[in-house]
């Protein structure tokens, strides 16, 4: 049996290798996700890396910001600052679109087999559901593009799965086409109560110990939800955005532990996007 340590190692080791090849890579803990942000970026209160979609002046030598902070700095990797992220390491991700590379996610074997009558051949890489079709070039990525595909791309990470067969090829328009149908909306069921919104004037949200206990509670209430999970999920953003989505509060870092705890829970990155997006259009924002 393998020992953990040496598990953790060799995803570093990954990690140096493609780091190498010019692929800008990172560690994922545990449940294929980014580690969170360290005290100091805690809400993006550094201001954000200078390539995120909100350009800032983040320069943290920790593996902060998720696919923001991919790279192919092999003394970066191996800094005391990267260390315990890759002691806990479940996975090794990259930055696709740092490497001028957009991954089409094909999550079943439906979404394959869909694949394969739509688009040119390319490298493709075997996933534990499907398989990641990988073309040169770079796009907006996207979730939900369709029934099981997601495009990643810029501003997004992959999962490393491998090397992969076949000849890479360049970004067909059929892929780019993708990201520009209109997705297909979830209706939420109606809410009769919403919050009331936030008072003009200086804004109390900013206390953080008042934000946290908000996104704590709404965290809490997605996990506590034992049946009717689209309901449930699209009932806590309504109830989040009506209290917080006007006065400019909310971080990239408050929606991502949202998402995570809706899909902790078995709700997918297209319904999650969706609810977020219909609670946004029903309160106005």
């Amino acid at each position: 049996m393998t020992h953990p340590a040496l598990i953790r190692r060799d995803h570093l080791s990954t990690a140096l290798r493609l780091a190498a090849d010019g692929l800008p890579v990172l560690p994922l803990r545990k449940g294929k996700v980014p580690f969170a942000n360290c005290p100091a970026c805690l809400y993006t209160a550094c201001g954000g890396r200078p390539h995120m979609k909100t350009p800032g002046p983040c320069t943290c030598p920790h593996p902060c910001h998720g696919w923001a902070a991919a790279t192919t700095d092999p003394w970066t990797l191996n800094s005391p600052q990267w260390a315990t992220a890759w002691r806990e390491a479940a996975a090794v991700a990259y930055h696709p679109g740092g490497a001028g590379l957009t991954v089409v996610d094909l999550d079943h074997a439906d979404a394959v087999t869909w694949a394969r009558a739509t688009l040119p051949a390319t490298r493709t890489v075997r996933t534990t559901r499907g398989q990641h079709w990988i073309y040169q070039g770079t796009m907006t990525s996207a979730n939900g593009v369709r029934d099981g595909v997601d495009i990643k791309s810029t501003m997004a990470y992959a999962r490393w799965r491998g090397p992969g067969t076949g000849t890479l090829t360049a970004l067909p328009d059929a892929v780019r086409a993708l990201i520009v149908k209109a997705p297909t909306v979830y209706q939420a069921p109606c809410i009769d109560a919403l919050p009331t919104r936030a008072a003009e004037g200086a804004c109390p949200h900013r206390t953080p110990a008042f934000l946290e206990r908000g996104i704590a509670m709404a965290v809490q209430r997605i996990n506590g939800a034992s049946s009717g999970i689209h309901a449930a999920v699209y009932a806590t953003f309504l109830a989040v955005l009506s209290t917080h989505g006007r006065c400019g509060c909310l971080t990239e870092d408050h929606t991502a532990r949202l998402f995570a705890a809706a899909q902790a829970k078995g709700e997918s990155a297209r319904h999650c996007a969706d609810a977020w997006n219909n609670a946004r259009t029903r309160l106005g924002l």
